[in-house]
């Protein structure tokens, strides 16, 4: 507890820290409302079918940006300011230091995901009558009363914490702020946008399906995933957390192998 204390300590004086909190709170829950407000039964021929909750969350694309830049500062900024080093004089159980800064880390993700992701439901219930999704129209009111919803929301919770244990591992193999946000971000964000320039089906569905980003956000779907997704929910996250676990199991390695 008290090597968690000091690396709370040591986030908590980061002049970054409170601001990429906010930035994941503020992201997740203003583009969930964008495109929840962009939505409009109206335009609808018969029915709508959008997975209204999957909508709802589409913010979380954006506030895990802020999770791992987050996730990737907490290790490397002492890199580079050479504050390893002392760190580790206090604290020579390596494994030790490694574990509570991740603890730390994906703590305080997975709080401000709670909170980013409370923010995309209260907008979301906030437009979507206003847009014609309501009972009297055939529109359930989003509640966590029902066990999808609930789950999407949980789930996307979860996402975002393994966000940061991913950025966090892979912060110890880099040990560079830049290398580390260029990693994470052209791995979520990267094979999206090479699936969009494959015209194979069968390799789209196999980019996808393996994405980080997709699989891990298949939590956030209440429909058919056969339809809607290209991996189950639950598998999805299942598939993210290999990647976290890697990221990690690779962190630890070269952490304990190589001088601070």
């Amino acid at each position: 507890m008290r090597t968690v204390r000091a690396e709370w300590t040591k986030l908590r004086s980061l002049p970054s820290t409170g601001w990429l909190l906010l930035a994941v709170v503020v992201a997740t829950a203003a583009l969930g409302f964008a495109v929840t407000g962009s939505l409009d039964a109206d335009h609808c021929l018969n029915e709508c079918h959008e997975d209204l909750t999957r909508m709802s969350l589409m913010g979380v694309r954006l506030g895990q940006a802020a999770v791992a830049i987050l996730a990737a500062l907490a290790v490397t900024s002492e890199y580079a300011t050479r504050t390893i080093r002392p760190t580790l004089t206090a604290t020579p159980g390596r494994l030790r230091v490694l574990l509570s800064k991740m603890t730390v880390v994906t703590g305080l993700s997975a709080l401000a995901g709670m909170a980013g992701v409370a923010g995309s439901l209260l907008a979301a219930r906030a437009v979507l009558p206003h847009k014609g999704f309501t009972p009297a129209n055939g529109y359930a009111d989003l509640s966590l009363s029902d066990h999808l919803t609930l789950r999407a929301y949980a789930g996307s919770i979860l996402y975002l914490g393994l966000v940061a244990v991913l950025s966090a591992g892979l912060g110890f193999v880099i040990r560079d702020t830049g290398g580390t946000v260029a990693a994470v971000l052209m791995l979520f964000y990267g094979s999206p946008l090479i699936a969009m320039f494959v015209t194979d089906a069968k390799w789209q569905h196999r980019i996808h399906r393996f994405s980080p980003m997709d699989a891990g956000l298949a939590i956030t779907s209440t429909r058919d995933f056969a339809v809607t997704t290209h991996i189950g929910p639950w598998a999805g996250l299942g598939l993210l957390s290999a990647y976290a676990a890697a990221a990690v199991l690779a962190g630890a390695i070269l952490f304990r192998l190589r001088d601070a």
